[in-house]
C-alpha cells in the first residue's frame, strides 16, 4: 500500500510558521485548529444535554463536564501529535494499519457519528432561525441546506481566512453567554459544589453520557489530527516539538473557552429552570420561552443568535471532517460542496421525519440522542489513536510517556464501561418486552458484532507481531526506487484552445514537447446556446468567427513548418473534448487552465476535471503566464 495523499490536500502546509521570531508571533501562527475543534465542543447538541441537565439537576453534573473537558484536551493533543509526527491524520492511519473489513466498519460508525453531529446542528440552527424570525421548524430545516455554498466559499479563501470566521463566531457565543450570566445572576457558591463527584442515578447516567458525547466528539479526533498540518514548520526534531508544544497550548486555550460555554450553558439552565422549578426543560425552544419570561427580551435573543452561530460553526467542522474520514478510510474524494450537501440531506431526513411523525416538541429529544450516539462511536476512535500515539516503531522520540498510556486507557476505558452500561440499560428492556423476535435477533447481532469490532481493535495490536512490522515498514517509507525511461517522443498532439491568452502557454509547451516531427490536433469547442441545441447544423456568427480564428492559429503554424490540423466541437466544452480526443489519434492532451475558482466553478463548471476523467491519454494542464 502506498503512503496516502496529504489530509486536507488542497490546504495542507498552507500557512507558514515564522523561523526565529518572537513567542507571541509564532502563537499566533499556530493558533487556529484547535479553534475549529472547539466548535463542534459547543454546538447545538451540548446545548440540549446542557440544559436538560441544569434543568433536571441544577449544578450537580458540572463535574461531568469538567472531566469531559480534561479528557478531550488530553485526547485532542494526542490527535495532533499524530499529525504533527507523521504527517497522517488518523483516519490514514487506521487505513494502513488495520485490514479491510475493520476499515469499512470503523469508517461506517465514524459516518454515523458525522451524521447525528450534523442532525444536531440542523435541529439547532433551524430552531435558533425560528427563535428569531419565527420561521416553522420544517422550513427551518430545509433552509439549513444552503450553508453549502458558505463552506465553498470559505474553503476557497483559505484556511486562516475559515479560522477567522470560526473564531468571530466563537466570540458571539462566548460574549452572549456573559451577557447571559450577568443577567440571571448565578450563586457562584452552589456552582463550585457541583465541582464535586456524585454518583449517578439511571436519568443522571444517560444525560452524563450525553454530556461526554457532546463533549468529546469522536469525529474532532480525525479533524484536529489533519487541521494540524495546515502549518508548514521544519520537519527536524526541534521543528516537530516546537509545533507539538504550541498546538498543545492551542488546545488549552480552545477547549478551555468551549467548557466556558458549556458551563455557562448549565449554570443557566440551573439558576433560571431547577431553582425555579422547572425540572424537565429539555427543549430549546422552552429554555428560550422561559428566559423570555423570566428575564425579559434580552437574554432569550441573544440565546438565539449564539445558537446559530454554534450550528453554523459546527457544520463548517463538520464537513471537513467528514472530508478527512472518507479521503482517509476509503481513499475516496468528492467535491466538498457534494460531500456537505450529502452529508446534510441524511441528516436533514430524521429531523423532517421526527417532526412529521411526532412534532416539533420531540426535537430536543432527538437532539439528546444524537449526543448519546456520538458517544458510543468515541471507543472506535480512541482506542486507536492511543495505540497510534503509543507505538516506539511509529511515533520514535515523540511516543506518548507510560503516565499518559495509562491516563488515556482510564479514560477510554470509562468512555466504554459508561456505553456499555447504557446500552444494557436501554436493551434489556427490549428483550424483556413482548418486542417481535425479528427485532430481538437483529439488535443482538449488532451489539454483538459491535463487541467483537470493538475487542478486535483493543487487542489486535498486541498479538498481530507481522502486521505491525508491515505497518511500520508503510508508515517508514521515505525512499522509492524509480526506473528513468528516456524521453518519450509523442507523434500526435492535441492542443484544446479558446482564444485567450492562455492558448500561447499551451502552444509552446505542446511545440517544445513534440518539435517538427510530430503532428498537432486543434481543438475548440462552441458554447453558444444555439450551439447547445443544433450541434453541427449551428451557422451562427460565433460558431463562423470561431472557425475563422482557429484556422488562423493552423495557418500559422503551418507557416512556420508544423503539421496542424483543427477539430471544431459544439455543447459543453468538457464532454465535447472528451469526444474529440478519444475519437483522434492523439497521444498528449495539452489543455490550458481555465482561469476561474470558487464558485464560478460551480456555476460554469471545470473543464479540466471533465476531461482527465473522459480522455485515455495524458493531459498536461498548464496556466499562462502573468
Amino acid at each position: 500500500m502506498k503512503r496516502p495523499a496529504k489530509s486536507l490536500q488542497e490546504v495542507n502546509a498552507s500557512v507558514p510558521i515564522p523561523g526565529k521570531r518572537g513567542f507571541w508571533k509564532t502563537l499566533l501562527a499556530f493558533l487556529g485548529p484547535a479553534y475549529m475543534v472547539s466548535v463542534g465542543y459547543m454546538d447545538p447538541g451540548n446545548w440540549a444535554t446542557d440544559i436538560a441537565a441544569g434543568s433536571k439537576f441544577g449544578y450537580q453534573l458540572i463535574w461531568v463536564l469538567l472531566m469531559s473537558n480534561i479528557m478531550a484536551l488530553l485526547l485532542q493533543s494526542l490527535a495532533a501529535r499524530l499529525g504533527i509526527v507523521k504527517g497522517l491524520d488518523l483516519a490514514q492511519a487506521s487505513r494502513i494499519y488495520y485490514p479491510k473489513w475493520a476499515n469499512i466498519s470503523l469508517y461506517a460508525l465514524a459516518e454515523i457519528a458525522i451524521i447525528a453531529c450534523d442532525l444536531a446542528e440542523i435541529i439547532g440552527m433551524a430552531i435558533g432561525l425560528q427563535l428569531l424570525f419565527h420561521i416553522p421548524l420544517g422550513w427551518g430545516v430545509i433552509i439549513t441546506a444552503l450553508d453549502t455554498f458558505l463552506l465553498m466559499f470559505l474553503i476557497n479563501k483559505g484556511i486562516r481566512k475559515m479560522e477567522a470566521f470560526i473564531l468571530a463566531l466563537i466570540t458571539v457565543i462566548g460574549v452572549s453567554f456573559v451577557i447571559e450570566l450577568l443577567i440571571v445572576k448565578p450563586d457562584l457558591t452552589q456552582v463550585a459544589t457541583g465541582l464535586i463527584p456524585t454518583s449517578l442515578s439511571d436519568g443522571a447516567l444517560y444525560i452524563a453520557i450525553g454530556i461526554i458525547g457532546a463533549t468529546v466528539m469522536p469525529h474532532n479526533l480525525y479533524l484536529h489530527s489533519s487541521l494540524v498540518q495546515t502549518r508548514k514548520f521544519k520537519r527536524d526534531e526541534t521543528g516537530i516539538r516546537k509545533a507539538i508544544r504550541f498546538n498543545l497550548i492551542d488546545s488549552g486555550i480552545a477547549l478551555n473557552l468551549a467548557f466556558f460555554v458549556n458551563a455557562a450553558i448549565l449554570i443557566l439552565a440551573g439558576t433560571a429552570f431547577y431553582q425555579s422549578g422547572y425540572y424537565h426543560v429539555s427543549d430549546i425552544q422552552d429554555a428560550h420561552l422561559l428566559l423570555d419570561n423570566l428575564f425579559g427580551t434580552l437574554a432569550p435573543a441573544l440565546f438565539a443568535i449564539a445558537l446559530i452561530a454554534a450550528g453554523q460553526s459546527s457544520t463548517i467542522t463538520g464537513t471537513l471532517a467528514g472530508q478527512i474520514i472518507m479521503e482517509g478510510y476509503l481513499n475516496l474524494r468528492f467535491s466538498p460542496w457534494i460531500r456537505r450537501l450529502v452529508t446534510r440531506l441524511l441528516a436533514i431526513a430524521p429531523a423532517l421525519l421526527t417532526i412529521f411523525l411526532y412534532g416539533e416538541n420531540r426535537m430536543g429529544d432527538l437532539l439528546v440522542l444524537s449526543q448519546v450516539v456520538l458517544s458510543m462511536q468515541l471507543g472506535f476512535a480512541v482506542i486507536p489513536l492511543i495505540h497510534f500515539t503509543a507505538n516506539k516503531k511509529l511515533m520514535g522520540k515523540f511516543t506518548i510517556s507510560k503516565g499518559i498510556i495509562v491516563f488515556a486507557s482510564v479514560c477510554a476505558s470509562v468512555i466504554v464501561v459508561l456505553n456499555a452500561l447504557l446500552v444494557y440499560q436501554e436493551t434489556s428492556a427490549v428483550f424483556s418486552s413482548d418486542a417481535h423476535l425479528v427485532l430481538k435477533s437483529l439488535l443482538a447481532v449488532v451489539i454483538l458484532y459491535t463487541v467483537v469490532l470493538l475487542l478486535y481493535i483493543v487487542f489486535y495490536p498486541l498479538f498481530d507481531i507481522k502486521k505491525q512490522n508491515e505497518y511500520e515498514a508503510k508508515m517508514h517509507r521515505t525512499k522509492a526506487h524509480f526506473i528513468v525511461p528516456e524521453a518519450r517522443q509523442y507523434s500526435c498532439i492535441a492542443i484544446a484552445v479558446d482564444f485567450s491568452r492562455s492558448d500561447e502557454t499551451a502552444l509552446q509547451y505542446a511545440l517544445q514537447m513534440g518539435g517538427k516531427q510530430a503532428r498537432y490536433i486543434l481543438v475548440h469547442v462552441v458554447e453558444s446556446a444555439g450551439a447547445l441545441k443544433m450541434r453541427e447544423e449551428i451557422a451562427d456568427a460565433e460558431s463562423k468567427e470561431d472557425t475563422e480564428l482557429l484556422s488562423n492559429y493552423m495557418n500559422q503554424l503551418n507557416e512556420l513548418g508544423y503539421q496542424t490540423e483543427i477539430k471544431l466541437g459544439y455543447g459543453k466544452s468538457g464532454h465535447a473534448i472528451v469526444t474529440m480526443i478519444n475519437q483522434s489519434d492523439a497521444e498528449l492532451l495539452v489543455l490550458g487552465s481555465h482561469g476561474h475558482k470558487g464558485f464560478k466553478d460551480f456555476i460554469f463548471g471545470t473543464t479540466a476535471d471533465v476531461v482527465r476523467h473522459g480522455v485515455t491519454i495524458p493531459v498536461l494542464i498548464v496556466k499562462p503566464d502573468k
